[in-house]
């Protein structure tokens, strides 16, 4: 009976802040004041970069550059850009997912645009770098990387004469 009165008690001093508890004032006035705009002008000229290079890399391929602004049909039409089906956009919905799908694709569309490998990775990783690179630099499209017949298959040759 005697813990049962104690509960408002308890109840009290969870829900009581922790600087009435203490007796300190925890305001910090340094870092309650607004950043500096510089950082949001620099991100927002990086982000206008990135979108501006995906518009030049989507007519590039021969689609609407405005597709590159919409959110979903951007990937629709990355995909179909690279060759991948549809279906392939729900994978980039998943979480954990996307991350392997989203390497996959940018290998992809650095196929697609005669590029190796290596610059396909640099697209992962420093995409605002190479994303730039591939929009306004003279690499060509080459059609879908991923719907070449017989990728990566070992073709027989009949061999004649035998």
């Amino acid at each position: 009976m005697k813990s049962l009165l104690n509960l408002p008690l308890i109840a009290f001093c969870i829900l009581l802040p922790s600087q009435f508890l203490l007796a300190q004032e925890t305001t910090d006035y340094t870092t309650s004041a607004g950043g500096s705009p510089v950082a949001g002008v620099i991100g927002l000229l990086i982000a206008l970069l990135m979108i501006v290079a995906m518009w030049k890399v989507f007519t590039k391929a021969g689609q609407p550059g405005w597709a590159s602004i919409i959110p979903i049909y951007n990937l629709y039409i990355w995909c179909k850009i690279v060759g991948r089906p549809a279906w392939w956009i729900i994978l980039m919905l998943i979480p954990f997912v996307n991350i392997i799908v989203g390497i996959v694709l940018c290998i992809d569309m650095a196929k697609s645009f005669g590029k190796g490998v290596g610059f396909g990775i640099g697209l992962v990783f420093l995409g605002i770098i190479f994303l730039p690179i591939l929009g306004f630099g003279s690499a060509q499209y080459q059609g879908a990387a991923a719907a070449e017949p017989n990728q990566g298959a070992v073709v027989s040759q009949p061999q004649q004469g035998v």
